[in-house]
């Protein structure tokens, strides 16, 4: 039986209008980094840092982490501003009534991310996403030692929400890195959505148990399967 749900936000549960592959590409560039979309959306899902070394890396450039701190605060002011005051930022259909389906029977839902808690707070603030009225929990990637693909976040997550077994947690995400970071949790479900950075072929390459199209969907999938 599934006890605790914990969903990415970006892509998965909220739409941006794909401002975090942008604000990346905009935070490169200032530094004097031009990096194809395509490849941006490879390193979704990560901690921000660590996807700045790696497209920096890709773009042959030496990995100074003063240079990576720097694109990152200026990623972050980016995001927050845009999280703060942009009319395109909302919840993909159906996000909030998962939360509340999910919730009335009985099962904790948690959000986590790839943003810094700045960012996250941002965005949680300007969607009204508050704990306990909306959600359960919700957790960063500079809250715990290492970001995803690791699974401290979800462990971090049981810790708090009081879940001693990860088969009775499911992840949903809509990267590589969130379904690898649920496999390498155990959970008991996997869930990959195609709303977001990645399609359907890419995420069916991914460790997962579900496919599906919307964050929508996953309410019924979960609670279907607990009768």
């Amino acid at each position: 039986m599934i006890k605790l749900i914990v969903f990415d936000m970006a892509g998965t549960t909220v739409y941006d209008g794909d401002a975090v592959n942008a604000s990346f590409r905009a935070a490169l560039a200032k530094a004097g980094v031009q990096v194809d979309p395509a490849v941006v959306n490879t390193v979704m899902g990560l901690p921000k840092p660590e996807a700045i070394r790696l497209l920096l890396a890709q773009a042959g450039r030496a990995i100074r982490e003063e240079e990576v701190q720097t694109i990152h605060d200026d990623f972050v002011q980016r995001m927050r501003d845009y999280y703060k005051s942009d009319p395109a930022v909302r919840e993909i259909p159906g996000a909030v009534a998962a939360f509340a389906a999910l919730r009335r029977a009985g099962v904790k839902v948690a959000l986590n991310t790839g943003f810094s808690r700045s960012v996250a707070d941002a965005l949680l603030a300007r969607l009204g996403w508050r704990a306990p009225e909306v959600i359960d929990a919700a957790i960063a990637s500079d809250d715990v030692p290492r970001g995803r693909p690791h699974p401290d976040m979800i462990q971090m997550l049981m810790r708090r929400l009081g879940i001693d077994d990860p088969r009775q947690v499911a992840k949903v995400g809509d990267t590589k890195a969130d379904l690898e970071e649920g496999a390498n949790a155990a959970c008991g479900l996997n869930i990959g959505v195609t709303t977001g950075s990645f399609t359907r072929e890419q995420l069916l390459a991914c460790p997962h148990s579900h496919i599906v199209e919307s964050v929508a969907e996953v309410s019924a999938l979960v609670l279907g399967k607990q009768g």
